[in-house]
């Protein structure tokens, strides 16, 4: 059932839900009570470091681990009490690849075929059209091991889909690949998303959750740090700034004198004054220059990016101390 905002909207009804998901594995906690809503038909990605705990969170909710305390229910059925309903509904590709390298690449599909129970005519079609729909066509009958890593990656997914899941759990899938396979990769995600597939994906690439994902949460030191879309996160860290640049040195200099707050760089006859980017905050600066009869040559606006976010939220110096979610 989709559910109501106080302000009255409706959300899309929720693929995945977790309450107080916890997991310890002796006296290590690698999770400590996070909160999940990833709403059917968007990219979700869990972005944090080595140890964060995005791994293990995609395993508990694909019921490869159980949790130590908290609930999820992926799919609508409830992870501890319908664990099979769970992986009837899912696919799941890690960082490591399950291609077998020792078979072809159409028998890995044909395998994972029969793995979901499919007749041998309908194995077949499906196999087919993934293959095509990969990019794998002219490789199907070579083994798997002589694929490239982005062909291995893109196998992996297409036997992922061999199911027809409505929610895929993306675990870090463009580990060790070149730039453009991971673009072909992202391509893939879309089209995917576009199709009405769910996809939570785990990341240490700020460009990539950048990129794809309608919602982004960070988790550091097992807890959620920070959530929202990246531009509500990236407004939360401060660093913002407007750049004018003039080629008039009078007007360089009128304008530096009377705006307040601004940086000088006086060789390259720039200012640089601190903003949020807003779209109201940028026509206060073009009218209060426009009444004061000066005009810049040029105005770039800088915006913090992931990656700021990310080392503002995980830095060394940060407290594993959950931040409030933007809304």
């Amino acid at each position: 059932m989709p559910t109501t905002t106080h302000s009255g909207v409706h959300e899309p009804p929720a693929a995945v839900s977790a309450v107080g998901l916890r997991k310890a594995y002796g006296d290590k906690t690698v999770l400590d009570g996070i909160d999940l809503r990833i709403p059917a038909g968007t990219v979700f990605a869990l972005l944090g470091p080595n140890g964060a705990g995005k791994t293990t969170t995609v395993k508990i909710l694909s019921t490869l681990v159980t949790a130590d305390g908290g609930q999820a229910q992926v799919a609508g059925h409830d992870i501890a009490t319908s664990p099979d309903g769970v992986r009837a509904a899912i696919g799941v590709t890690g960082q490591f690849s399950a291609v077998d390298g020792l078979i072809t690449g159409e028998e890995n599909m044909l395998l994972m075929a029969d793995l979901h129970h499919l007749p041998k005519r309908e194995g077949r079609r499906v196999t087919a059209e993934l293959l095509e729909r990969f990019d794998l066509t002219e490789a199907a009958k070579k083994p798997a091991q002589s694929y490239s890593g982005g062909m291995k990656r893109r196998l992996d997914i297409a036997m992922t889909l061999v199911g027809n899941p409505r929610i895929i759990f993306l675990d870090e899938p463009t580990t060790g690949l070149d730039p453009r396979s991971r673009h072909n990769m992202w391509q893939i995600v879309r089209e995917l998303v576009a199709d009405g597939t769910t996809v939570l994906l785990t990341t240490q690439y700020l460009e990539e959750a950048d990129e794809l994902a309608d919602r982004v949460a960070v988790l550091n030191g097992g807890r959620i740090a920070a959530e929202g879309t990246p531009d509500e996160l990236k407004r939360q860290i401060p660093g913002g700034h407007v750049r004018l640049r003039f080629s008039d040195p009078s007007a360089y200099l009128s304008a530096a004198t009377a705006l307040r707050e601004v940086t000088r760089d006086d060789e390259a006859l720039a200012l640089q004054l601190p903003s949020d980017g807003s779209q109201r905050e940028l026509r206060s600066i073009l009218d209060w220059l426009d009444s004061a009869g000066i005009e810049a040559d040029e105005l770039t606006v800088h915006t913090p990016d992931l990656d700021d976010v990310f080392f503002a939220l995980t830095g060394p110096d940060r407290p594993n101390q959950p931040k409030e979610a933007v809304r």
